[in-house]
């Protein structure tokens, strides 16, 4: 794969390596792990975790020294002018080495890795690589969404009844507002890999993306600029932006979806 041109030529065609050489490792181990540990009662990281994040991260810094990198595994590391990864000031890469570990660790081939380039609180490069499907999934911000190359878009579905949405809510009266969703929409999935369902928003393989709460700055980050870039409208769960630098870690609501579609979607989710 070329490079996309503009600005970011130079981070994006970095970004697409890494990504590669990550999922290359992952693949050599699929099915074959050796270590799950458990982050909770409900997540677990591998030692393919560690190894794909420590490749993208030495990467980068050769690549970018100067830059500050904010990972899900090892979290935040400083840029060199002292600026934390999450000020919202800076160059920030974001990285999520493996999303969908439990897939991953299962067996179920959905899972991708994540890398995105953040400056000054707005993505500007991501990257998504599903290496079962050796899919790439990418764009910058003065450049279109493209999947291998290929230039998407995302749904134009007219009617919402035809949608199928990656859905996962939570909160109050959760069950009645989800049942109210599933009602209006021919049907709802979950993959369980936010990023990967996420980027399918971008070739319309997903409709829309709706997640309540949850989420991180390195399931997203990525995946909505590509998103976005696919025409895709991008939000959290207030109408406000859907990438947030600075937000707690798994406190982000994201709503992906067509423009036509996103004001109906949004409302309906607040029930």
């Amino acid at each position: 794969m070329t490079a996309s041109p503009g600005r970011y030529s130079a981070e994006f065609a970095v970004a697409l390596d890494l990504a590669g050489r990550a999922g290359e490792l992952q693949m050599a181990r699929y099915e074959r792990v050796e270590q799950i540990d458990y982050k909770s009662a409900r997540d677990v990281v591998t030692e393919v975790d560690h190894l794909s994040e420590a490749l993208i991260l030495d990467g980068i810094r050769a690549a970018f020294p100067g830059d500050a990198l904010l990972a899900e595994e090892t979290g935040e590391h400083a840029a060199a002018a002292g600026e934390s990864a999450s000020s919202g000031v800076g160059r920030v890469w974001v990285v999520d080495p493996l999303d969908g570990t439990i897939n991953y660790a299962n067996g179920i081939p959905m899972f991708c890795v994540s890398v995105a380039l953040v400056v000054d609180g707005r993505p500007v490069v991501g990257v998504i690589h599903d290496p079962t499907r050796h899919e790439f999934f990418a764009a910058t911000i003065d450049g279109p969404a493209t999947l291998n190359g290929h230039e998407v878009r995302a749904s134009d579905k007219e009617r919402l009844s035809d949608f199928v949405i990656s859905l996962s809510l939570a909160g109050r009266n959760v069950a009645t507002r989800a049942r109210a969703i599933r009602k209006a929409i021919r049907v709802p999935r979950s993959m369980g890999s936010a990023a990967l369902a996420l980027a399918y928003v971008a070739n319309g393989r997903f409709d829309a993306f709706v997640q309540q709460g949850g989420l991180s700055t390195w399931d997203i980050a990525a995946a909505g600029l590509i998103a976005e870039r696919a025409g895709a409208t991008v939000t959290n769960l207030e109408g406000g932006p859907g990438c947030e630098s600075a937000a707690p870690t798994k406190s982000i609501g994201v709503l992906a979806a067509p423009p036509a579609h996103h004001a109906d979607l949004l409302r309906r989710i607040a029930g």
